[in-house]
């Protein structure tokens, strides 16, 4: 069976934080807030997977109030999707993400992005699709308060 799996998360700007997307420190005047290293791109893929295997969201599996994973890697976390589509037999086909962010330019950084994604996953930088758009200065991440990421997941189970 093939099914598919949506992810979604966005991330407000903060002082003093390094900005990481796809598991890349992108040089940038402000990073992400969060619990994590706040690499939007990593949760939105995360939950696409999550979601596509039919299991609760990164938040169940990395709780914000868990003071021991404060700061983990998202690239952990999504080796941590790698282990449960092995457990659950799946075998992840395929990747689409885009991020959504008035600045900095993240597609010069899309391949190595896509090498580090495909490295946690244990799949083909030739499976995932990264793309990036503004929101026309609309909204919050058109007042560059915060970047936003969607990304879907196809696995054959």
């Amino acid at each position: 069976m093939i099914r598919s799996g949506i992810g979604y998360d966005v991330h407000q700007f903060a002082e003093n934080r390094p900005l990481i997307l796809g598991g890349v420190d992108i040089p940038h005047t402000h990073g992400l807030s969060g619990h994590s290293d706040a690499d939007v791109l990593s949760h939105a893929i995360a939950d696409s997977v999550l979601g596509a295997l039919g299991l609760p969201d990164i938040g169940h599996y990395f709780p914000p109030t868990d003071a021991s994973i404060e700061g983990i890697c998202s690239l952990d976390i999504l080796a941590k999707c790698r282990e449960l589509l092995t457990e659950h037999g799946a075998t992840l086909n395929n990747i689409d993400s885009t991020l959504i962010a008035e600045a900095p330019k993240v597609l010069p950084h899309a391949e190595a992005m896509k090498a580090n994604i495909a490295k946690a996953l244990g799949i083909t930088p030739g499976q995932i699709g990264v793309k990036a758009t503004t929101n026309e200065t609309m909204g919050f991440v058109g007042r560059k308060e915060g970047i936003a990421a969607m990304a879907i997941a196809t696995v054959e189970v």
